[in-house]
Order: C-alpha cells, then sequence, then structure tokens
C-alpha cells in the first residue's frame, strides 16, 4: 500500500512549523482576484453571448462552446469555494458578493455551501465523524452488518454511473434548491436567495434564447461542472493511501497531509479546475487562495515528499468502495470474498 506521503507520523510538520511555512501565501491578492474573476465570470458570461450568436448558424457549434462553458463554470466554482473559505478577496464583504454571484451561475447557495463544507474540513478522514459535505464511504464491518436493502443501495450509489453522472445533476440542480435539516436562519434564506436568482436570469434569457435551447445550454453547462467537480472531490479523498482514523486517534494535519491528494494535473486541467489539485495545501490552511496553493506547495521541502496522484493513476479510484479498518486501506467489493 502506497502512502500520499512518507509513512512515518514522525515526519509530518508540527501545527507551529506548517503554520509558520504557509503564513505567507494566506495573503488574498487584489488584482489576482480581479483578473480571475474577469478570466474566469468574465469568459464563462462572454460565452453565452457567443452561443446565442451561433444558435442561427450551428447547434454543433452551440453545443461546443456549452462544453466550453461548463469548463470555465468549474473555475466560477473554485472563485465561489474560496470567497466561501474567505481567502479570494481581502475584504469579507467583498467575498460574499463574488460568492453570491458566483453560487447563483453554479446552482450552489453561497451561505448554506459555506457551512456545510467547513463540516467537511473539519472531519475529513475521521471515520466517526462521516457524513456531512463528503463522499458516503462504509467500512468493510459496517457494510457486512447492514441489511440487504442497504447493501443495495450503497452499492448503487458508488455505481460509477450513479455516483459521476446522476449524482451530481441531482446535487446540483435539485439538492441544492433545498436546505438540509439543522441549517440556521441565514443558510435558509440562502438558498431561497439564490433560488430567487437564479430563476431571475433564467426569466431574462428564456426570452432571448428561447426555452429549449436555454434549457439546453444550461443542463450541458451544469452537467460538465457539476460532473467535473464531483470527480475532482471524488479523487481528492478516496484514493490509495489515503488517511481515514478514530476521532480520538485523528489528526488535523496527517488529515491533510494524507487524507487529501496532491492531484497533478496537465497544466491546462490545473488552470480550469483552479489547482484544487494542490488538496493538501488547500486542507492544511483553507485560508490560502486558489491562486496562491502552488507557490506554497513548492515553497518547503515538506511537500516536497508528498507522492502525487497522477491524471491517468487517479482512474484507480474507480475501484474504491469501502475502507478496511484492519488493512487500513480503501478496497474493492472484491475484496469481501477474500473474508468469506
Amino acid at each position: 500500500m502506497s502512502s500520499n506521503l512518507v509513512p512515518n507520523e514522525k515526519s509530518l510538520p508540527s501545527v507551529k512549523e506548517w503554520r509558520k511555512i504557509v503564513s505567507p501565501h494566506t495573503k488574498p491578492s487584489a488584482s489576482k482576484a480581479t483578473w480571475q474573476v474577469v478570466n474566469s465570470i468574465g469568459s464563462y458570461l462572454a460565452l453565452w453571448i457567443a452561443m446565442f450568436f451561433t444558435l442561427s448558424i450551428s447547434y454543433w457549434l452551440t453545443f461546443a462552446l456549452a462544453l466550453l462553458a461548463g469548463a470555465f463554470l468549474v473555475r466560477v466554482f473554485i472563485i465561489f469555494h474560496d470567497c466561501g473559505h474567505g481567502s479570494f478577496f481581502k475584504s469579507r464583504k467583498l467575498n460574499n458578493v463574488v460568492g453570491f454571484i458566483s453560487g447563483a451561475l453554479t446552482f450552489t447557495p453561497y451561505d448554506h455551501w459555506k457551512w456545510e463544507h467547513s463540516v467537511h474540513h473539519s472531519a475529513a478522514g475521521d471515520l466517526d465523524r462521516r457524513g456531512t459535505g463528503d463522499v458516503w464511504t462504509m467500512t468493510v464491518k459496517e457494510y457486512l452488518a447492514s441489511p440487504r436493502w442497504k447493501r443495495i443501495v450503497y452499492r448503487s450509489m458508488r455505481n460509477p454511473f450513479i455516483l459521476f453522472i446522476f449524482a451530481p445533476l441531482y446535487l446540483f440542480v435539485i439538492r441544492e434548491r433545498f436546505s438540509t435539516p439543522g441549517a440556521k436562519r441565514r443558510d435558509r434564506y440562502s438558498v431561497w436567495a439564490t433560488n430567487l436568482a437564479i430563476a431571475l436570469i433564467a426569466a431574462a434569457l428564456i426570452p432571448i434564447f428561447g426555452l429549449v435551447p436555454y434549457l439546453l445550454i444550461q443542463l450541458v453547462t451544469i452537467a460538465v461542472a457539476s460532473i467535473s467537480g464531483v470527480w475532482l472531490f471524488y479523487v481528492q479523498h478516496q484514493f490509495e493511501g489515503v488517511y481515514w482514523e478514530r476521532e480520538d486517534d485523528w489528526d488535523f494535519t496527517a488529515a491533510a497531509l494524507e487524507g487529501s491528494s496532491f492531484y497533478k494535473l496537465p497544466k491546462i486541467l490545473q488552470w480550469f479546475s483552479g489547482n484544487i489539485g494542490f488538496h493538501h495545501i488547500h486542507h492544511l490552511s483553507s485560508r490560502i487562495p486558489n491562486y496562491n496553493l502552488e507557490r506554497c506547495h513548492n515553497s518547503h521541502e515538506i511537500f516536497q515528499s508528498i507522492e502525487p496522484l497522477t491524471f491517468w493513476k487517479g482512474f484507480k479510484s474507480l475501484t474504491f468502495r469501502l475502507w478496511d479498518e484492519d488493512e487500513r486501506q480503501l478496497v474493492g467489493f472484491k475484496h469481501l470474498k477474500k473474508l468469506s
């Protein structure tokens, strides 16, 4: 079994050490943030204008532009994501404004998502705190002790088609339209406000594009962005050598550096995904804006010992289904035959 980091927890930096290392990279840059808004949100809106003019030329051209718009929407979501962490701009108010706007474009309520995502950051890699903002993952023992109906549901949910095609669309188109139990008033209001913003945008664009063209374009862009986003999130926490521990033994630094992958993507995909492949750095300090993540990774030898998860190697994660606490690794359903 490989490891994301050198398999010796004594090699992990102390909290004092890594905070000193990452501190210079947590300072937001107004110029970098503004330029990213222009080249991401600006490009996304420009593509919608271009798609309008291509409707009278070729639907295939419009479709191709919609695919590209979906890729830019991933970058818009990264802006939304950083605003939620308060790291994109120095100004809290500006983070909230841009976060809400990008949330409306990505069909994601800003405050509600920010709350759920903060739970994910505080509990990633903790076996006793699963269930909020993560991918449903059962342990081998939990699966074997479950009734037959629950096993069938779990196998269905871990099916690649359901997990990476159906679930992303359901999540962003339907699930995000409702608040979850336990959501505070501000979080519930953000869901309603985002739904209203989406409806107003649709009401403005449908008379311009026509109902069917608008729906098809919107569906394609959301599909590309949501499927890409769910895959990125999945492979960043479900990979060979990933860190999982029970709460009593859980360690924040280990969970960040060993429980979040360094997903080394080709440069063009790294750009479209807003450097989120440096997920180990992001979980170590969510105050680092995406445009500083690579610089932080390259700044110190501590991070150089982390084994990158390459683009092609990442597809091995598709075979992982359960966490085996005895062997301390993710396994597939075939692993169950060895236990019978």
